[in-house]
């Protein structure tokens, strides 16, 4: 299995999941209109942030052990006995926190106290996700990316149908409820498919105490809540300070093309987590580990590159499809945030190696450092030159993180084993 290989069946998963999201939003925005798909909005980055962290956020842990251990079947029995217990000992806190707040968070996210059931629902399936996850890092682990794709496949399927008909029979609050209840469903194809698998053990499935195990497993909940929130917070940040300076509108063009962004580059950093992260996990050989990130670089970049030009010759038509003609405006910013998308790859793929050595604290103060200069660059540039400034803050940071991924990497393969 190479990387492209790996990419094409990632590429397959992250397609159906990508036009499920897009099938489901235009559903609401036919019966609901702007205020449906802004509360849609809402509860779907509710539901993103609650899904990494679900079970703890450990699952580039246990794809990172799962690919080490693979071939040591009592260190990987008590490895996922840990990661069992330990994801379901975090899903009854975040259901319960959840439950306790249910009404102030159907309050501030959706507006509406009405949505409590919906926040409670939401809550309980916290241990259907958990366990959706940990199965899916188990597979992951072991780079098994065609039974990875069917799951993303069939569920985005699933997923996509139950929203269909719950909202065309009880509106918005049937398709929200719907999305709950769908990725419970993923687990009707994830379940299957890993029994199927030829690397299954019945003891996959048993929960058990190893404080050694779920001593490893929580640093990778800490740089999971860090890199899921410490992003979060800046994008808020960034947008109220661009507000302030230009204007809610001005924001618009920078968030459309930025959603356009994460769009196209969802293939490769769903690729590069699949692959790369398992992949990097079980060497322990240095110049095999150098080898195969420079083998990332010959295969990976030249796509994303032909990827990004081919999103800026189509820009206009891109505008159009996804927005509007009134986001025409918004066109030169493409150049700037297209030319960061490249830099950022780049710097991704030598950054993993902080997840698959499970670089605790560099990782974390790395996450931390580079979001403050992110958001110093966005305050000084776009002062500077205005709204294009952001997308320029955008590149710079980026550069910065890939000169400090390439310090990392260097000295880690030049230390003495």
């Amino acid at each position: 299995m190479n990387v492209l290989r790996a990419g094409f069946y990632t590429g397959i998963g992250t397609a159906a999941r990508l036009v499920a999201a897009l099938a489901v939003i235009k559903l609401v925005a036919w019966f609901a209109g702007p205020a449906g798909v802004g509360r849609l909005g809402q509860f779907m980055g509710l539901m993103s942030l609650l899904a990494v962290l679900a079970g703890g956020g450990i699952s580039a842990g246990v794809v990172k052990y799962v690919a080490e251990y693979r071939d040591d079947a009592p260190r990987l029995a008590r490895l996922l006995g840990a990661a069992l217990g330990y994801a379901f000992c975090a899903a009854v806190l975040m259901s319960m926190a959840a439950l306790l707040l249910s009404r102030q968070i159907a309050q501030q996210l959706l507006g509406d106290p009405h949505y409590q059931q919906l926040i409670m629902l939401l809550a309980l399936a916290q241990f259907g996700i958990a366990l959706l996850n940990y199965i899916l890092a188990i597979i992951n682990g072991f780079m098994d990316v065609r039974r990875l794709a069917f799951i993303h496949v069939t569920g985005s399927l699933i997923g996509v149908a139950l929203a269909a008909l719950a909202g065309l029979k009880y509106g918005l609050d049937g398709a929200l409820f719907a999305l709950v209840a769908g990725q419970l469903l993923w687990l009707v194809a994830a379940l299957p498919a890993l029994r199927r698998s030829p690397y299954f053990q019945s003891g996959m499935l048993r929960m058990r105490f190893d404080r050694e195990m779920s001593g490893k497993l929580a640093a990778f909940s800490v740089m999971s809540l860090v890199s899921a929130v410490i992003p979060h917070l800046v994008g808020i940040a960034v947008r109220d300070t661009l507000a302030a300076r230009f204007g809610w509108e001005q924001v618009g063009y920078w968030q459309a093309v930025s959603r356009v962004s994460d769009a196209y580059l969802l293939f490769f950093t769903t690729a590069i987590n699949v692959y790369y992260l398992p992949k990097l996990a079980s060497m322990q050989d240095r110049t095999e580990l150098a080898s195969e990130l420079k083998a990332a670089y010959r295969y990976l970049m030249p796509i994303v590159i032909a990827a990004a030009a081919a999103v800026y010759l189509c820009r206009d038509w891109v505008t159009r499809l996804l927005f509007n003609a009134d986001f025409a405006a918004a066109e030169p910013l493409y150049g700037p945030q297209l030319l960061g998308d490249v830099v950022k790859i780049a710097s991704f793929v030598l950054s993993y190696l902080m997840l698959a050595k499970a670089m605790t604290r560099l990782f974390v103060v790395s996450e931390c450092v580079f979001a403050v200069s992110y958001f110093a660059l966005v305050l000084l540039l776009s002062e500077r030159f205005g709204l294009i400034g952001a997308m320029y803050a955008f590149v710079a940071n980026y550069v910065l993180y890939l000169a400090f991924n390439m310090v990392v990497v260097r000295r880690y393969l030049r230390r003495p084993v």
